[in-house]
């Protein structure tokens, strides 16, 4: 859920935001949004499974009956409760743009633009007569390439129209600066996640990567032989520029991310590249200094452009654009790339509905004209206020909890207060929406599509994004649209962010008693404030700036307890009873894991004061059980998930987040209030000696 700062550039760009108009509240009141979730149970108790010992496995207690009736859709490579909130919310968003569309739409419009965008994705007749058509003219440029100067020539302009490239760049807050834009040079693009490259326990994989580039490149009209030779040559460098990149498990540590260079420095790690010119005809002129996100990366990455055959790079563009396509041009090509990303690696056995799959580009390029249909149709205000009086409860219970460590000296507390008290906080919808008025969109009847549409929308956020730099950070952005179940902290404006689409069931559900919300969004609202202060949040000061504020005593004992966080983790194995022994990532997911063990815990004290606030009794059986049970219930339901194996080796290689089962109950293993509540003993599974329990915020 954290916001990074690595930019992500295939087909997409950086979002930002035009000022507009708030929403009109016209849609849904209260009492219809409660209606809506009238049939959701605060706790199913049949989604449990009461014959377990919650000493025992808690995770089977609070979700085994789920597990036993619960079926991991074809075309999903996993299942739980986040993808039972985004299938459900994804049904409403399409329900809701559909009725808009239906209506007479102004030409040029945004509401058009929607329904143009929508449309091309659905004009499959379209998109299977014009095959490879709509980007032959760009991969005969790369063709022309001759030169090394030539190709530099081309990086600076693929950089400018969001092409693949072996390096590239985005605009967003100065870590070190964090009210003003600056420019952050960063690795580039390759086809397959480079911890397939960097390890040795998926050669499988890489080897059937190559086999699906020679497969595809043939679709360029290539012989089967060449393009199997072209294939490996393809793989083959791409191994090389993972080899220098920052791996994953390194890759949150802002002292190596964070790297201020002038430019005219960058002729040290780079000496043939010409870094001026390269702005320049990229779009930004007069670049003066800049952040390196990868030293290593960048020092490779100058022999690897000496020494390998200029044919062979080109082979690469080539493929990186080809491929980055695919899903945007005809069917057949779609179902290819389909069948190695979804099939090949995450065991999903069937497409998406396609117009699931309209659904999401038109929710990912104009994001938020969608939201804010979406929001006038199902987010009350009163949704947003209750979700308030949350939050403003888990800050009180973390001041205390801060006040309370043990471990941390008064000097380091004192700006840890400092930067609690200066947390912004978002929740709903922007207050300014974004203006896409001069994006262009075309429709099929008037010759437009899909592939074109999406490639002017990534120019359009590229442009967007470069016309930033240098100037100061616009606070009043948001990272995701409204309709997104998710949230976030990002630490360079210091924020938390919560969209419409996370406050409803299981997370948030007003008919839900005060537990069941603390444990669910509560622990969710816990867990982002917690980012601000894990391995890599903690980096940052109030204001957002990488800066240290910890003693070094203090910052020593914090890493320590970190790496008993790590170790627990380590240990798990999902696959152990499959024969795979591969184990969670406890460094990589670090993170993620120490938000969610302090969400929980300053979770669990808000309820606490809510409770006593309200003069609500702390012992009252709901169902049987008192509110720190449900508490606890809640959170493990939240995370109950279902995986294909091949997706959850994918997750365990690539995803900073540990699998849902262990967030589940991992935090819980050294949560006081759960021994307390579940009375736990020496010989339980889910038992750990007090002094041994982990406890950081």
């Amino acid at each position: 859920m954290k916001l990074t700062y690595k930019s992500v550039v295939i087909l997409g760009a950086i979002l930002s935001f035009y000022s507009c108009n708030q929403p009109k509240q016209e849609g849904k009141s209260e009492a219809e949004v409660k209606d809506k979730v009238a049939q959701v149970p605060a706790l199913d108790m049949a989604m449990m499974d009461q014959s377990v010992k919650p000493q025992e496995d808690f995770y089977n207690y609070s979700n085994g009956g789920w597990e036993k009736i619960a079926k991991i859709p074809d075309d999903k490579s996993r299942w739980g409760s986040f993808n039972e909130l985004i299938e459900m919310n994804d049904s409403v968003t399409l329900a809701v743009l559909e009725k808009a569309m239906s209506q007479d739409l102004k030409e040029g419009s945004t509401p058009k633009k929607i329904a143009d965008l929508f449309a091309s994705v659905l004009n499959t007749e379209n998109r299977n007569k014009q095959g490879i058509e709509p980007i032959k003219a760009h991969l005969a440029e790369i063709d022309a390439i001759q030169t090394k100067e030539d190709l530099q020539k081309y990086l600076a302009k693929a950089q400018k129209e969001s092409y693949g490239s072996p390096l590239g760049y985005y605009v967003y807050a100065d870590m070190n600066n964090s009210s003003m834009n600056t420019i952050y040079l960063n690795a580039g693009d390759l086809g397959l996640d480079q911890d397939y490259y960097q390890k040795d326990d998926a050669k499988d994989k890489v080897e059937k990567y190559q086999k699906y580039v020679a497969s595809m490149l043939q679709n360029l009209g290539e012989p089967e032989k060449e393009a199997t030779e072209e294939a490996g040559k393809i793989v083959a460098f791409e191994k090389a520029l993972a080899q220098n990149m920052i791996p994953i498990e390194k890759s949150r540590d802002n002292e190596l991310t964070n790297n201020p260079y002038k430019v005219a420095d960058l002729k040290k790690l780079t000496p043939s590249i010409d870094w001026k010119a390269f702005f320049a005809n990229s779009g930004i002129e007069n670049v003066e200094g800049l952040i390196v996100t990868d030293l290593e990366y960048f020092k490779g990455l100058e022999k690897l452009l000496n020494d390998t055959p200029l044919e062979t790079i080109k082979s690469y563009l080539k493929w990186i654009d080809f491929n980055s396509a695919a899903g945007l041009l005809n069917m057949e090509l779609e179902q290819q790339k389909f069948d190695f990303y979804s099939k090949e690696l995450r065991g999903v056995k069937e497409m998406r509905p396609i117009k699931k799959r309209a659904l999401s580009a038109v929710s990912g390029v104009l994001g938020e004209a969608v939201g804010e249909v979406y929001v006038a149709d199902v987010f009350p205000p009163e949704a947003k206020a209750s979700a308030k009086e949350m939050v403003d409860y888990l800050f009180k219970s973390y001041k205390k909890h801060i006040g309370e460590l043990t471990w941390m000296s008064d000097e380091t507390k004192k700006k840890a207060f400092e930067k609690l008290d200066k947390i912004t906080v978002k929740i709903g919808y922007p207050d300014k929406w974004k203006d896409y008025s001069s994006m262009e969109i075309t429709s099929s009847e008037k010759g437009g599509s899909y592939y074109q549409n999406m490639k002017n929308a990534s120019k359009w956020y590229n442009e967007d994004n470069r016309s930033k730099y240098g100037k100061p950070v616009d606070k009043g952005e948001w990272g995701m649209p409204p309709q997104m179940v998710n949230a976030y902290y990002n630490p360079l404006k210091n924020e938390i962010v919560f969209p419409a689409a996370i406050l409803q069931p299981p997370f948030f559900n007003f008919n839900a008693d005060a537990a069941i919300n603390f444990g669910g969004i509560g622990g969710v609202i816990g867990h982002e404030i917690s980012h601000g202060f894990d391995d890599s949040g903690s980096q940052f000061d109030a204001e957002g700036n990488q800066k240290n504020w910890w003693t070094k005593e203090d910052r020593e004992k914090f890493n320590a307890l970190g790496d008993q966080l790590v170790a627990q983790y380590d240990a798990y194995q999902p696959l152990k009873d499959k024969g795979n022994d591969i184990h969670v990532n406890g460094r990589s997911t670090l993170g993620e894991n120490i938000a969610d063990l302090g969400g929980t815990s300053v979770a669990y004290d808000a309820l606490l004061m809510y409770l006593k606030d309200k003069g609500m009794d702390e012992k009252e059986l709901i169902d049987n059980l008192t509110p720190a049970q449900r508490f606890f219930v809640s959170w493990a339901t939240i995370w109950r998930t279902k995986f294909r194996d091949d997706a959850l080796v994918d997750q365990i290689k690539t995803d900073y987040h540990a699998p849902g089962m262990y967030r589940a109950t991992g935090p819980l293993e050294n949560h006081d209030g759960f021994h307390k509540a579940f009375d736990t003993k020496e010989g339980d599974k889910m038992f750990k000696k007090e002094d041994d329990r982990i406890k950081i915020w």
